[in-house]
């Protein structure tokens, strides 16, 4: 599944907009494609390795996906390297308030999952393991979601430092400063304190390498890795893919079957 491929995939509009600042980047989509007031919310974090070439638009298809399969969907923007205001702190800022803004009030009231794809994917995990940092930081706070799914994350901030994954894109996003992965690296903020938490990681993926997923699980016993064979990066995120009911299942393993 070429990436190109999600972004000329016709998508509806979504059915409303959340604003959570006066960046035109600091935005949230949602979605609920006449959902239940009970309806289960998904917070869906996008990747494109922080950068601001990539943004929400490529999981358009996604968060419809979602849609229809009776879940409540707040697709967050937010500012990413490259772009005013992007990288660290800002990056970081902006996924926290928009976060906290959806939980403050949700447009439901059914359970909640963070479901986050590639770099997204990392905001993710970092998200619902702020209550790990210091009670000092402006992002210290403990999330009531009921779990995170985790697809394709770069979770070993580090370990993709060191590497130069995406081109030095962890690099981009802390400004080249290593001493900023104890607040901002999911693997180094563990352990994990919420109820559920699943990894899914293809292993065709040559974007981010899915030892990451195996490093994260292996540290975070809580975790389960689900290995999809033969499924590669983008597969994780396009609900025309081998991919998607897994994805769906380890979402309905959190916050439950909307349809059901």
């Amino acid at each position: 599944m070429p990436y190109r491929d999600l972004l000329t995939r016709p998508s509806r509009s979504p059915d409303s907009v959340i604003r959570y600042g006066e960046h035109p980047d600091q935005i949230i989509d949602v979605r609920s494609d006449g959902g239940e007031p009970d309806a289960p919310v998904v917070i869906l974090l996008h990747g494109g390795f922080w950068r601001v070439r990539v943004d929400r638009m490529h999981t358009r298809p996604m968060a419809d996906g979602l849609a229809a399969a009776g879940y409540t969907v707040c697709s967050v923007e937010y500012r990413r390297t490259g772009g005013e205001g992007g990288g660290y702190p800002g990056t970081f800022d902006d996924v926290a308030t928009a976060v906290d803004a959806i939980l403050a009030a949700p447009p439901t009231g059914g359970g909640v999952v963070l479901v986050g794809h590639s770099a997204g994917g990392q905001l993710a995990l970092w998200s619902a393991l702020r209550q790990r940092l210091p009670v000092t930081s402006p992002w210290h706070e403990t999330l009531k979601i009921d779990g995170v799914v985790a697809l394709a994350a770069v979770s070993d901030l580090g370990g993709s430092f060191e590497t130069g994954l995406g081109k030095g894109a962890v690099s981009d996003l802390l400004g080249g400063r290593l001493e900023l992965l104890g607040e901002t690296d999911p693997l180094r903020l563990l352990p994990y304190g919420h109820d559920r938490l699943v990894l899914l990681h293809g292993t065709e993926d040559d974007v981010v390498p899915i030892a990451l997923s195996r490093r994260f699980a292996e540290r975070e016993k809580s975790a389960m890795l689900l290995e999809l064979e033969g499924v590669e990066h983008f597969g994780l995120i396009d609900p025309l893919s081998d991919a998607w009911p897994y994805v769906l299942e380890a979402i309905r393993s959190i916050v439950g079957d909307p349809l059901a």
